[in-house]
């Protein structure tokens, strides 16, 4: 059975919510992260969890699969709990939020667990999130406490 890539482009809200529901507990290491100024692009690779495949039976396999969500048009980049000097940290995507700014430009936060923040100002919604390779099998799925 031949799979194909996912290979998604948000240039609405509604569009990364749907990119937002499909990174859900992906891993990034932070040496993984970068924002290219000239170019106004920023780029980070993860691993995410094929939520995808798991919901299509339960007698699948967990798989991981090496993703890359790009920015255009990126004015600024800041982030909040994340040292990207330490390459052993590795971040667990939970959510994207956006929201437009006075100026027309749009604050997008990708939300990660223990409080990190990276908060991207960028002139439009322009991402891309694109699987790269193959995927792999992953021991365990992801789980989560209900309060």
């Amino acid at each position: 059975m031949k799979v194909t890539n996912l290979k998604l482009l948000a240039t609405s809200d509604k569009d990364l919510r749907v990119i937002a529901a499909h990174l859900q507990d992906a891993i990034v290491s932070t040496t993984d992260i970068a924002n290219l100024k000239k170019s106004r692009i920023f780029l980070i690779q993860l691993n995410r969890f094929m939520w995808e495949d798991v919901e299509k039976g339960i007698f699948r396999k967990n798989k991981r699969i090496r993703t890359v969500l790009k920015f255009d048009n990126v004015i600024s980049v800041l982030s909040k709990n994340i040292n990207i000097k330490n390459d052993k940290k590795f971040l667990e995507f939970l959510t994207i939020e956006n929201s437009l700014l006075p100026d027309k430009s749009y604050k997008i936060e990708l939300i990660f667990s223990g409080d990190a923040v990276i908060k991207i100002n960028a002139e439009v919604i322009d991402v891309t999130l694109d699987d790269q390779g193959s995927s792999w099998e992953s021991k365990t799925a992801p789980k989560h406490n209900f309060l």
